[in-house]
């Protein structure tokens, strides 16, 4: 989604779990870290794929924050890691997942790495919808002899081709880390 590598944001107040979290996560992608909400906002950018988002945090309600940065950066995912088990009104906070702590390393980089290939996938699906849209309209345009001959109709095919076959590779792959997720027990 991002500018390249794949890029997180670790939104923690602890000094040590942030520094354990940018750790792990630096092995696999770009890390930038904030001690609290507000240095969330500011630290975001238009590259982050994944906020993992401590709560509680001070100062800020974590249903605001999650709004805020999604507002702000709407192709961005969150994960929440807290000590505590969800509520069960846990929709209502927009959190694309939920770990509590402790949890593993594997726990940790299986998250972030099924929300890169969601947001992979987010975007794979945009520009293959853009390109339907965009050959569709063209196709209108010309005449049906003209479209018999048309480089940029052939080009426009080819690319919707390459994008639902990339579009099927990531349904199975993100079929395969929610059943590996759905193997998990909490604590594991």
């Amino acid at each position: 989604m991002g500018g390249g590598r794949d890029c997180v944001l670790v939104v923690e107040d602890n000094a040590e779990l942030r520094q354990a979290y940018h750790r792990v996560l630096s092995e696999f992608c770009a890390v930038s870290t904030a001690a609290s909400g507000a240095d969330a906002v500011e630290t975001i950018t238009d590259d982050t794929d994944v906020v993992v988002l401590d709560r509680p945090l001070p100062a800020v309600t974590v249903d605001t924050l999650v709004s805020e940065l999604k507002n702000r950066h709407h192709d961005c995912y969150v994960a929440m890691v807290t000590g505590v088990a969800p509520p069960f009104d846990i929709s209502r906070l927009g959190v694309d997942d939920y770990l509590v702590r402790p949890l593993t390393i594997e726990q940790l980089r299986d998250t972030v790495d099924r929300l890169f290939s969601l947001a992979e996938y987010d975007a794979a699906y945009r520009t293959l919808s853009q390109k339907r849209v965009e050959k569709s309209v063209r196709v209108r345009e010309q005449a049906s002899t003209e479209l018999r001959h048309s480089p940029e109709i052939d080009r426009l095919s080819t690319e919707i081709e390459r994008l639902e076959t990339e579009i099927e590779r990531l349904e199975a792959e993100i079929d395969e880390q929610v059943e590996t997720l759905g193997g998990m027990r909490p604590g594991d």
